[in-house]
C-alpha cells in the first residue's frame, strides 16, 4: 500500500470514528428533549396553551357539524325544523329526490365559521414561531455548547422537531378534546338530547383525528424556521452570546 493510500485510509478511519461519536441514538435525543421541556415547563405551556385554544376552536366547529349531520340524517321534520331555527342554511322541507343523507354528507361549516378558524390558526402558527424564535434566544449557550462538545446540525434540527412535536401533540390532544366536549354541550343545550343519540361515533373519531393532526401539524411548521436557525449558527457566534 502507498503512503497516499495508508493516509487516505487513515483519514476514512478518522472520520467514521468521529461520524461514530456524535451521531447520537434517537432515544438519546428524546431524553434529551424530554428534560429540556421539563427546564423550560411555563414556557413550553405558554405555546402549549395557544395551541389548546386554536385546536379547541377548530374541533368545536366539528363537532357542531357532526351534531348537525346526525340530526339531519335521522330524517325528523321536528329536528330539520331545529337547525333551521338554530340557524343552518337549510330549506325547511328536504328537496324533492334528495335523501336525508345526501343532504348531511353536504352540511358544513358556514364560510364565516371557516375564515375564523383559518384565521386563529394562522395566529396560532405565527405565535408558535415567535415563542420558538425566543427559545432559540435563550438556548444560544446551550446550543454553542453542543456544537462545541460536536453535535451535528441534524442533531440540533432533530432536537427542536422534537421537542415541538411532543409539545404539539400533547396540546393538540387537549384541545380536540376539550372542543368535542364543549361542542357536544352546546349541542344538547340547543337540540336536546337528540343532539347526542344521533351522533355518529365514526364522525366523532374523525373530528378528534382532524384536529390532532392539524395541531400537530401547526407545531412542526411552527417550529421548521426557529430549529433551523438554530443548526445553521456558529459555535463561536453562539457562545459569545450574552445570558
Amino acid at each position: 500500500m502507498s503512503q497516499a493510500e495508508g493516509a487516505s485510509s487513515n483519514q476514512t478511519g478518522k472520520s467514521a470514528r468521529i461520524a461514530r461519536q456524535v451521531v447520537l441514538p434517537f432515544g438519546k435525543s428524546l431524553e434529551i428533549s424530554i428534560k429540556s421541556i421539563k427546564v423550560r415547563f411555563f414556557r413550553s405551556m405558554i405555546t402549549v396553551a395557544s395551541l389548546v385554544l386554536a385546536v379547541a376552536f377548530l374541533s368545536f366547529i366539528l363537532t357542531g357539524a357532526d351534531v348537525a349531520a346526525g340530526l339531519l340524517r335521522s330524517g325528523e321534520p321536528r329536528l330539520r325544523l331545529a337547525l333551521v331555527e338554530a340557524g343552518y342554511d337549510l330549506p325547511s322541507l328536504p328537496p324533492p329526490g334528495v335523501a336525508a343523507q345526501d343532504e348531511a354528507g353536504k352540511l358544513s361549516a358556514s364560510p364565516k365559521e371557516r375564515w375564523i378558524v383559518i384565521l386563529s390558526l394562522l395566529v396560532c402558527t405565527v405565535g408558535i414561531v415567535n415563542a420558538q424564535l425566543m427559545a432559540v434566544t435563550e438556548r444560544f449557550r446551550e446550543i454553542g455548547t453542543m456544537k462545541c462538545l460536536g453535535a451535528l446540525d441534524r442533531f440540533i434540527l432533530r432536537l427542536f422537531l422534537l421537542e415541538a412535536g411532543m409539545q404539539g401533540l400533547v396540546g393538540a390532544f387537549i384541545g380536540a378534546i376539550l372542543g368535542v366536549v364543549v361542542g357536544l354541550l352546546v349541542g344538547l343545550v340547543r337540540f336536546g338530547l337528540a343532539a347526542a343519540a344521533h351522533l355518529s361515533p365514526l364522525d366523532l373519531l374523525a373530528t378528534l383525528g382532524i384536529s390532532v393532526a392539524v395541531g400537530a401539524g401547526l407545531s412542526l411548521l411552527g417550529v421548521v424556521y426557529p430549529a433551523a436557525v438554530a443548526a445553521r449558527m456558529r459555535p463561536i457566534e453562539a457562545m459569545r452570546a450574552q445570558e
